[in-house]
């Protein structure tokens, strides 16, 4: 018996601290449609002679 008081107390002091959950958010809400620039934009160019300093090889970078 005296169990079940025991477990009313502590819910009823959980209750109390934290309160109840916060409402719930739809999807709809969380997310947010946005146009992208087709071929990533402009900082997406190709460009052949500066290419070479982002290359990284292991036989290079030992002098192989």
């Amino acid at each position: 018996m005296s169990k079940d008081v025991t477990l009313d107390a502590d819910t009823a002091a959980r209750h109390q601290r934290y309160g109840s959950l916060p409402e719930r958010i739809r999807f709809e809400d969380m997310t947010e449609d946005v146009e992208a620039a087709p071929g990533g934009g402009a900082n997406a160019s190709y460009g052949p002679e500066g290419n070479w300093k982002y290359y990284s090889c292991l036989a290079l970078d030992l002098g192989l």
